[in-house]
Protein backbone atom coordinates (compact mmCIF):
# COMPACT_ATOMS: atom_id res chain seq x y z
CA UNK A 1 0.00 0.00 0.00
CA UNK A 2 1.64 3.36 -1.05
CA UNK A 3 0.52 5.97 1.62
CA UNK A 4 -0.50 9.48 0.21
CA UNK A 5 -1.20 12.85 1.77
CA UNK A 6 -5.05 11.35 2.20
CA UNK A 7 -3.87 8.27 4.74
CA UNK A 8 -1.74 11.47 6.79
CA UNK A 9 -5.19 14.02 6.45
CA UNK A 10 -7.26 11.11 7.62
CA UNK A 11 -4.82 10.38 10.93
CA UNK A 12 -5.26 13.86 11.66
CA UNK A 13 -8.95 13.76 11.83
CA UNK A 14 -8.59 10.96 14.08
CA UNK A 15 -6.06 11.88 16.97
CA UNK A 16 -6.69 15.67 17.09
CA UNK A 17 -9.02 15.00 20.27
CA UNK A 18 -6.48 13.59 21.79
CA UNK A 19 -3.12 15.48 21.32
CA UNK A 20 -1.82 18.53 21.06
CA UNK A 21 -1.78 20.68 17.98
CA UNK A 22 1.96 21.80 18.92
CA UNK A 23 3.51 25.57 18.26
CA UNK A 24 6.36 26.41 16.10
CA UNK A 25 8.77 28.42 17.29
CA UNK A 26 11.79 30.40 15.86
CA UNK A 27 14.65 32.36 17.26
CA UNK A 28 15.41 35.60 15.52
CA UNK A 29 19.27 35.45 16.88
CA UNK A 30 19.84 31.97 15.31
CA UNK A 31 17.98 33.70 12.16
CA UNK A 32 20.50 36.62 11.84
CA UNK A 33 23.74 34.87 12.86
CA UNK A 34 22.43 32.01 10.18
CA UNK A 35 21.11 34.45 7.46
CA UNK A 36 18.19 31.90 6.81
CA UNK A 37 15.00 31.21 8.50
CA UNK A 38 14.45 28.16 10.87
CA UNK A 39 10.88 26.85 12.47
CA UNK A 40 10.75 24.18 15.00
CA UNK A 41 7.85 22.38 14.82
CA UNK A 42 8.06 21.97 19.29
CA UNK A 43 6.92 18.44 19.55
CA UNK A 44 8.25 18.61 22.90
CA UNK A 45 4.84 20.12 23.93
CA UNK A 46 3.47 17.08 22.83
CA UNK A 47 1.17 14.79 24.79
CA UNK A 48 3.76 12.66 26.65
CA UNK A 49 6.38 15.40 25.62
CA UNK A 50 7.41 13.66 22.28
CA UNK A 51 5.90 13.45 18.58
CA UNK A 52 5.19 9.52 19.39
CA UNK A 53 1.83 10.32 21.12
CA UNK A 54 0.66 10.51 17.24
CA UNK A 55 1.55 7.45 16.10
CA UNK A 56 0.57 6.28 18.77
CA UNK A 57 -2.68 7.12 19.04
CA UNK A 58 -3.81 7.31 15.26
CA UNK A 59 -2.83 3.36 15.06
CA UNK A 60 -5.34 2.55 18.02
CA UNK A 61 -7.83 4.88 16.75
CA UNK A 62 -7.46 3.10 13.58
CA UNK A 63 -8.13 -0.33 14.64
CA UNK A 64 -11.51 0.98 16.73
CA UNK A 65 -12.66 2.40 13.33
CA UNK A 66 -12.26 -0.52 11.08
CA UNK A 67 -13.90 -2.78 14.32
CA UNK A 68 -11.35 -4.26 16.26
CA UNK A 69 -10.79 -3.87 19.49
CA UNK A 70 -7.94 -5.52 21.03
CA UNK A 71 -8.20 -7.29 24.12
CA UNK A 72 -4.36 -6.60 24.79
CA UNK A 73 -1.39 -4.07 23.48
CA UNK A 74 1.91 -4.70 23.44
CA UNK A 75 4.45 -2.80 21.97
CA UNK A 76 8.21 -2.78 22.69
CA UNK A 77 10.28 0.57 22.94
CA UNK A 78 13.28 1.94 24.28
CA UNK A 79 11.25 5.21 25.66
CA UNK A 80 8.90 7.45 23.90
CA UNK A 81 6.97 4.98 21.71
CA UNK A 82 6.77 3.11 25.10
CA UNK A 83 4.77 6.14 26.60
CA UNK A 84 3.09 6.92 23.06
CA UNK A 85 1.29 3.30 23.54
CA UNK A 86 0.77 3.41 26.89
CA UNK A 87 -0.79 6.67 26.69
CA UNK A 88 -2.93 5.43 23.74
CA UNK A 89 -4.11 2.53 25.40
CA UNK A 90 -5.11 4.10 28.75
CA UNK A 91 -7.27 7.30 26.11
CA UNK A 92 -9.42 3.70 25.06
CA UNK A 93 -9.11 1.75 28.03
CA UNK A 94 -7.22 -1.34 26.81
CA UNK A 95 -4.98 -2.97 28.69
CA UNK A 96 -1.26 -2.77 27.62
CA UNK A 97 2.34 -3.84 28.49
CA UNK A 98 5.28 -2.37 27.06
CA UNK A 99 8.79 -4.04 26.59
CA UNK A 100 11.74 -2.30 27.00
CA UNK A 101 15.57 -2.87 27.31
CA UNK A 102 16.67 -2.22 30.78
CA UNK A 103 19.21 0.59 29.45
CA UNK A 104 16.27 2.53 28.89
CA UNK A 105 15.98 6.40 30.04
CA UNK A 106 14.42 5.62 33.55
CA UNK A 107 11.84 8.93 33.05
CA UNK A 108 10.68 7.13 30.21
CA UNK A 109 9.88 4.25 31.84
CA UNK A 110 8.35 5.59 34.76
CA UNK A 111 6.24 7.24 32.72
CA UNK A 112 5.24 4.24 30.99
CA UNK A 113 4.39 2.42 34.35
CA UNK A 114 2.71 6.05 35.27
CA UNK A 115 -0.21 5.91 31.93
CA UNK A 116 -0.97 2.37 33.30
CA UNK A 117 1.15 0.29 31.60
CA UNK A 118 2.93 -2.56 32.34
CA UNK A 119 6.43 -2.45 31.76
CA UNK A 120 8.89 -5.34 31.17
CA UNK A 121 12.70 -5.14 30.82
CA UNK A 122 15.05 -7.11 29.11
CA UNK A 123 18.54 -7.05 29.60
CA UNK A 124 19.23 -6.08 25.80
CA UNK A 125 16.90 -4.87 22.59
CA UNK A 126 16.92 -8.32 20.84
CA UNK A 127 15.74 -9.65 23.72
CA UNK A 128 12.95 -7.28 24.23
CA UNK A 129 11.74 -7.63 20.36
CA UNK A 130 11.58 -11.32 20.82
CA UNK A 131 9.55 -11.45 23.83
CA UNK A 132 6.93 -8.77 22.23
CA UNK A 133 6.64 -10.93 19.18
CA UNK A 134 6.19 -13.74 21.01
CA UNK A 135 3.44 -11.97 23.48
CA UNK A 136 1.89 -10.87 20.25
CA UNK A 137 1.08 -14.23 19.14
CA UNK A 138 -1.15 -14.05 22.12
CA UNK A 139 -4.86 -14.32 21.15
CA UNK A 140 -6.94 -10.89 20.99
CA UNK A 141 -2.89 -9.36 21.07
CA UNK A 142 -2.08 -6.33 18.96
CA UNK A 143 1.28 -5.55 18.57
CA UNK A 144 2.13 -1.66 18.22
CA UNK A 145 5.72 -1.72 16.72
CA UNK A 146 7.69 1.59 16.77
CA UNK A 147 8.10 2.75 13.31
CA UNK A 148 7.27 0.06 10.92
CA UNK A 149 3.86 0.06 10.84
CA UNK A 150 1.60 2.04 8.29
CA UNK A 151 -0.96 3.62 10.45
CA UNK A 152 2.39 4.36 13.32
CA UNK A 153 3.34 6.68 10.19
CA UNK A 154 0.60 8.30 8.93
CA UNK A 155 0.34 8.96 12.82
CA UNK A 156 3.72 10.48 12.92
CA UNK A 157 3.29 12.53 9.60
CA UNK A 158 0.81 14.86 10.76
CA UNK A 159 3.23 16.72 12.96
CA UNK A 160 4.97 17.95 9.62
CA UNK A 161 1.36 18.00 8.15
CA UNK A 162 0.07 20.83 10.53
CA UNK A 163 3.01 22.81 10.06
CA UNK A 164 3.20 23.11 6.77
CA UNK A 165 -0.50 23.84 6.57
CA UNK A 166 0.22 26.64 8.86
CA UNK A 167 3.68 27.76 7.08
CA UNK A 168 4.08 28.77 3.58
CA UNK A 169 6.98 28.89 1.17
CA UNK A 170 9.05 25.95 3.29
CA UNK A 171 12.51 25.00 1.60
CA UNK A 172 13.11 22.26 3.79
CA UNK A 173 12.05 19.86 6.09
CA UNK A 174 14.82 18.04 8.23
CA UNK A 175 13.68 15.20 10.86
CA UNK A 176 15.78 12.52 13.49
CA UNK A 177 15.71 9.53 12.12
CA UNK A 178 15.44 6.51 14.29
CA UNK A 179 13.18 3.69 12.52
CA UNK A 180 12.22 6.07 10.43
CA UNK A 181 8.49 6.71 10.88
CA UNK A 182 8.77 10.23 11.60
CA UNK A 183 11.14 10.81 8.67
CA UNK A 184 8.54 8.42 6.04
CA UNK A 185 5.78 10.48 7.43
CA UNK A 186 7.18 13.67 6.80
CA UNK A 187 8.03 12.41 3.37
CA UNK A 188 4.70 11.81 2.67
CA UNK A 189 2.76 14.51 4.25
CA UNK A 190 5.31 16.92 2.41
CA UNK A 191 5.59 15.06 -0.93
CA UNK A 192 1.42 15.94 -1.07
CA UNK A 193 1.21 19.38 0.58
CA UNK A 194 4.55 20.86 -0.47
CA UNK A 195 5.77 19.35 -3.36
CA UNK A 196 8.45 21.55 -4.17
CA UNK A 197 9.68 21.43 -0.36
CA UNK A 198 12.93 18.80 -0.09
CA UNK A 199 12.83 16.26 2.35
CA UNK A 200 15.98 15.09 4.61
CA UNK A 201 16.82 12.69 7.30
CA UNK A 202 19.59 12.39 10.10
CA UNK A 203 21.15 10.33 12.45
CA UNK A 204 23.97 10.37 14.54
CA UNK A 205 27.24 8.78 13.70
CA UNK A 206 27.80 6.59 15.77
CA UNK A 207 24.42 5.00 15.45
CA UNK A 208 24.00 5.07 11.48
CA UNK A 209 22.35 1.99 10.73
CA UNK A 210 19.76 4.18 7.98
CA UNK A 211 22.73 5.94 6.53
CA UNK A 212 24.25 2.64 5.88
CA UNK A 213 21.25 1.01 4.62
CA UNK A 214 20.92 3.35 2.32
CA UNK A 215 24.46 3.70 1.01
CA UNK A 216 24.45 -0.61 0.55
CA UNK A 217 20.93 -0.64 -0.77
CA UNK A 218 19.53 -2.71 1.49
CA UNK A 219 18.73 -2.84 5.16
CA UNK A 220 21.68 -3.00 7.58
CA UNK A 221 21.74 -3.72 11.38
CA UNK A 222 24.08 -2.45 13.96
CA UNK A 223 25.80 -5.05 15.26
CA UNK A 224 25.32 -3.75 19.08
CA UNK A 225 23.92 -1.04 21.04
CA UNK A 226 25.29 1.99 19.71
CA UNK A 227 27.43 4.64 22.18
CA UNK A 228 24.94 7.59 21.24
CA UNK A 229 23.35 10.73 23.65
CA UNK A 230 20.22 10.20 20.98
CA UNK A 231 18.41 7.66 22.65
CA UNK A 232 15.40 8.09 20.52
CA UNK A 233 17.97 7.52 17.59
CA UNK A 234 19.15 4.12 19.37
CA UNK A 235 17.36 1.83 16.52
CA UNK A 236 19.15 -1.68 15.75
CA UNK A 237 17.87 -1.17 12.12
CA UNK A 238 15.15 0.48 10.19
CA UNK A 239 12.12 -1.51 8.85
CA UNK A 240 11.19 -2.77 5.63
CA UNK A 241 8.00 -0.21 5.14
CA UNK A 242 9.82 2.74 6.18
CA UNK A 243 13.40 1.99 4.11
CA UNK A 244 10.80 2.45 0.93
CA UNK A 245 9.65 6.03 1.94
CA UNK A 246 13.62 6.56 3.05
CA UNK A 247 15.34 6.10 -0.52
CA UNK A 248 12.83 8.61 -1.95
CA UNK A 249 14.63 11.37 0.67
CA UNK A 250 16.50 14.26 -1.13
CA UNK A 251 19.47 13.77 1.70
CA UNK A 252 20.32 11.99 4.32
CA UNK A 253 22.85 13.23 7.07
CA UNK A 254 25.29 11.76 9.99
CA UNK A 255 26.00 13.80 12.92
CA UNK A 256 28.95 13.63 15.30
CA UNK A 257 28.49 13.07 18.97
CA UNK A 258 30.09 16.52 19.85
CA UNK A 259 28.37 18.56 17.33
CA UNK A 260 24.63 17.08 18.66
CA UNK A 261 25.74 18.27 22.18
CA UNK A 262 26.49 21.58 20.70
CA UNK A 263 23.33 21.86 19.31
CA UNK A 264 21.22 20.23 22.33
CA UNK A 265 22.85 23.44 24.54
CA UNK A 266 22.11 26.34 22.15
CA UNK A 267 18.63 25.24 21.18
CA UNK A 268 17.45 25.19 24.78
CA UNK A 269 19.64 28.38 25.45
CA UNK A 270 17.36 30.03 22.29
CA UNK A 271 14.05 28.29 22.74
CA UNK A 272 13.92 28.40 26.07
CA UNK A 273 13.10 25.02 26.47
CA UNK A 274 13.79 21.45 27.36
CA UNK A 275 14.72 19.28 24.48
CA UNK A 276 15.98 15.92 23.85
CA UNK A 277 19.90 15.41 22.30
CA UNK A 278 18.06 13.17 19.65
CA UNK A 279 15.67 16.23 18.27
CA UNK A 280 18.62 18.93 18.70
CA UNK A 281 20.56 16.79 15.95
CA UNK A 282 18.96 18.21 12.96
CA UNK A 283 20.56 21.33 13.61
CA UNK A 284 23.79 20.51 13.13
CA UNK A 285 22.52 19.05 9.07
CA UNK A 286 20.49 21.83 8.41
CA UNK A 287 23.80 24.21 9.34
CA UNK A 288 25.41 21.58 6.58
CA UNK A 289 23.30 21.82 3.86
CA UNK A 290 22.82 25.78 4.43
CA UNK A 291 26.45 25.87 3.40
CA UNK A 292 25.24 25.03 0.21
CA UNK A 293 22.62 27.20 -0.60
CA UNK A 294 22.81 30.61 -2.49
CA UNK A 295 19.80 32.16 -1.79
CA UNK A 296 17.98 32.90 1.82
CA UNK A 297 15.97 29.65 2.67
CA UNK A 298 13.11 29.03 4.74
CA UNK A 299 13.67 25.67 6.98
CA UNK A 300 11.34 23.61 8.48
CA UNK A 301 12.74 21.31 11.89
CA UNK A 302 10.91 18.63 13.70
CA UNK A 303 11.77 18.86 17.71
CA UNK A 304 10.80 15.16 18.52
CA UNK A 305 10.84 15.43 22.11
CA UNK A 306 11.57 17.25 25.59
CA UNK A 307 12.15 13.55 27.91
CA UNK A 308 15.69 13.88 29.12
CA UNK A 309 16.98 12.55 31.98
CA UNK A 310 19.49 13.51 34.83
CA UNK A 311 22.13 11.30 33.40
CA UNK A 312 21.83 12.52 30.13
CA UNK A 313 21.77 16.17 31.54
CA UNK A 314 24.68 15.97 33.20
CA UNK A 315 26.58 14.87 29.98
CA UNK A 316 24.52 17.30 27.88
CA UNK A 317 26.70 19.54 30.19
CA UNK A 318 29.52 18.76 31.19
CA UNK A 319 31.29 20.86 28.67
CA UNK A 320 30.08 24.47 28.18
CA UNK A 321 29.51 25.04 24.26
CA UNK A 322 27.59 28.26 24.81
CA UNK A 323 30.77 30.25 24.07
CA UNK A 324 31.08 29.49 20.51
CA UNK A 325 28.14 31.32 18.52
CA UNK A 326 26.51 29.32 15.77
CA UNK A 327 27.46 30.38 12.58
CA UNK A 328 27.35 28.31 9.36
CA UNK A 329 31.23 28.98 9.42
CA UNK A 330 31.58 26.43 12.48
Amino acid sequence: MKLTLTDIRAAKERIDPYINTTPILTSSLLNEWLGHEIFFKAENFQKIGAFKARGGVNTVAWLLANGHRPKHIVANSSGNHAQAVAYAAKQFQIPATIYMAAYSSKVKVQATKAYGAKVVLSETRDITDAKVAEAAQQDGTFWIPPFNHEQVICGQGTAAFEALSELDDIDAVFTPCGGGGLTSGTLIGARGLSPKTQVFGVEPLNANDAAESLRKGSIQRLPGVPDTLADGAMTMSVGDITFEYLKQLDGFYEVAEERLVYWTQWLTHLLKCRLEPTCAMPMEAICQWLKTQKTKKRVLMVISGGNVDQPTTQKIWKTDCLGTLPALGN
